[in-house]
């Protein structure tokens, strides 16, 4: 004991500077790091961070158009607002707690508040650029990792008004990162759905919204399935957009300022219980509110002046308040709606009955699947699950976080990840080489089931699907979720690609906001080892393996991977660790899901004979290059 106090001694405590401190603890800041290829890995946040300034610019009326460009991993943003005061470029930039967001007169209902944003950007890029135009004057300043390298002099410029500012995300920090487009444009549509009249200029497209979350619903939906028109509802500092559709689930929208929360908060939370009660009270009979939301499509969002997310990214909403002295979030929303949703529902007779025949349907529905589903987990219980099909992670082995470290559960909940995988050879390579702590395994019997068009009974009368269901535990939505990753891993042959389509389709079919909300994935694995004595180069396509080719020189030895049992757990282990590639599950925003797997997975009509004739033209003639 004595010797550990020793070693605590005043050469224990350490004073980090604020470049120096978000460097060393990104995730305080911005999250997860990630390589981009989920919605909410670093580089999003830090090109978050910076629109938002101009989105907030947007609010307080100056400026209707954001450009943008993303460009081999640099990033430009140029609004056109006020501009920052020339004498504060390099402050604002560079000195924590310092911005205009503390000032309410300068900027209300604002998305910034903290003076942390454009800090942590600059701290996290290789090269940060900032440059400020205002009354005919300009001034700029370049940064490196934080660390000012060039101050330019004011000059003379007939640029107007507004703010430029490029960076550069630090590889060092986000290893192999990469932009992936859906995911800016998401962002994107976003912010224009609430900031209708904005117009984002974005790699040569520009994106508006006139009707706001009208229009979101719009592109969310299929009208093919929708069973009723889009409501859409307006008031002071909220607006609603619902209606309800033929999928399953709840496919939830919500955002504060501007700000998408992607991780709900209070404000969503009073949404989903005010909609249960106005529907109940307008239709004078306690429906189960599961039943009630069942399949809706809505967003909602609100303004909020100073509003508590309950982290630097702003993802969640922790305020109760809607303004100080105001009333708190649940009586704000459920006041609204409790007005503006009945009066709509009593002017428009049609839309209601077609909302309740929706709602008696979801009820109908889950008292036939009653039976079946407790036969169905007796099962699950007797297949013993936990030491059969899946080999689960320690963090669920015990699921109740201990107090002392919820910090620590919930940091290692973000990352923990279920693979799916088919066979024991590849399931028993993941299993030896995978992060016990965090990963789990889950293992398939052959292949699952084509279940398109197949109603949510098949979930409960199949083995395969019933078992996943429970691992995941989503049998009652997301809340429950247990992995945020799920990880489709499967041999990159003929038979593998099948398997990946049927359990997408499963997915889809049932569970669609687990794609809907980032949380599928494709593994990526090697299809070639190329190395000599000296080094060992792990390849994913044909032009890394020339590359490596060219690298290593003198005949190579070539090694095609053929299968994942081929892979030992020794190099398997370096394939799903801190570099682990994995390719998202992605809906565009043009995409209905039944008409996708109508497309795929339905009758063989002539349009998908086409795709599949011209993808095996493809094929063949990349199996023919690579000399297989």
């Amino acid at each position: 004991m004595a010797e550990l106090l020793n070693q605590y001694t005043e050469e224990s405590i350490k004073s980090l500077d604020w470049r120096e401190h978000i460097r060393l603890r990104p995730g305080m800041y911005i999250g997860k790091l990630g390589d981009g290829s989920s919605m909410d890995d670093g580089i999003y946040i830090l090109l978050k961070e910076v629109i938002d300034n101009s989105i907030d610019e947007y609010t307080m009326g100056f400026g209707k158009r954001i450009d943008l460009r993303i460009a081999e991993g640099m990033v430009t943003v140029r609004d056109y607002g006020r501009g920052i005061p020339l004498g504060k470029v390099v402050d604002v930039v560079s000195k924590i707690n310092t911005g205009a967001k503390y000032d309410s007169n300068a900027f209300q209902k604002s998305v910034g508040l903290n003076g942390v944003g454009t800090k942590a950007v600059n701290a996290l890029s290789a090269w940060f650029r900032v440059e400020a135009f205002r009354e005919g004057k300009s001034k700029a300043a370049e940064f490196e990792k934080g660390v000012l390298t060039r101050e330019h002099k004011e000059s003379a410029t007939d640029q107007q008004n507004g703010t430029l500012v490029s960076f550069k995300p630090d590889e060092t920090v986000f290893k192999h990162y990469h932009f992936i487009s859906e995911y800016v444009e998401n962002q994107i549509w976003n912010y224009c759905f609430l900031n209708a009249g904005l117009t984002i200029h974005y790699n040569g497209r520009n994106y508006l919204s006139k009707n706001g979350l009208l229009d979101l619903l719009t592109r969310k939906t299929n009208p093919e399935t929708m069973r009723y028109p889009i409501i859409h509802l307006k008031g002071n500092d909220i607006e609603v957009a619902l209606t309800h559709t033929g999928d399953y689930g709840e496919d939830l929208y919500s955002f504060v300022n501007g700000q998408h929360t992607t991780q709900g908060g209070t404000h969503q939370a009073a949404f989903r219980e005010a909609f249960v009660k106005v529907a109940r009270d307008f239709f004078k009979k306690d429906y189960d509110a599961a039943d009630i939301r069942q399949s809706i499509c809505a967003a909602v969002s609100v303004r909020v002046q100073e509003p508590v997310f309950e982290s630097q990214t702003k993802t969640k909403l922790g305020s109760l308040n809607v303004w100080e002295g105001g009333p708190t979030m649940r009586s704000f929303v459920y006041d609204f709606l409790a007005k503006e949703l009945d009066n709509f529902l009593h002017k428009n007779p049609s839309v209601a009955e077609a909302m309740k025949k929706r709602i008696e349907q979801s009820e109908r529905e889950r008292k036939e699947l009653s039976g079946i589903r407790k036969l169905a987990n007796e099962r699950a219980k007797k297949a013993n699950l936990h030491n059969k099909k899946l080999r689960d992670c320690r963090i669920h082995l015990n699921d109740d976080a201990p107090s002392k470290s919820k910090d620590d559960f919930f940091q290692k909940q973000k990352e923990s990840t279920i693979f799916i995988t088919e066979g024991d050879s590849a399931s028993g390579s993941i299993t030896k080489s995978r992060n016990v702590e965090t990963q789990a395994v889950f293992s398939l019997r052959g292949k699952p089931l084509n279940c398109y068009g197949l109603t949510k009974k098949v979930v409960y009368e199949n083995e395969e699907f019933n078992l996943l269901q429970h691992a995941l535990n989503i049998e009652e939505g997301l809340d429950g979720l247990r992995y945020n990753n799920i990880v489709i891993a499967t041999d990159a042959d003929v038979d593998g690609m099948h398997i990946r389509l049927l359990l997408m389709t499963f997915f889809l079919q049932f569970f669609p906001d687990l794609v809907r909300n980032g949380h599928v994935y494709i593994l990526e694995t090697p299809l070639f080892r190329v190395r000599n004595k000296q080094k060992t180069i792990y390849c994913y396509d044909e032009a890394e393996k020339q590359s490596a080719m060219r690298e290593l020189g003198a005949k190579p030895e070539i090694t095609r991977f053929k299968g994942l049992g081929e892979i030992s757990p020794e190099e398997f282990a370096m394939f799903i660790g801190e570099d682990m590639r994995k390719e998202p599950v992605l809906l565009h925003q043009e995409e209905h899901i039944q008409k996708l797997l109508e497309y795929y997975m339905g009758k063989n009509t002539p349009q998908r004979q086409g795709f599949i004739i011209d993808n095996l033209r493809v094929e063949k003639d990349l199996v023919e290059a690579m000399g297989l």
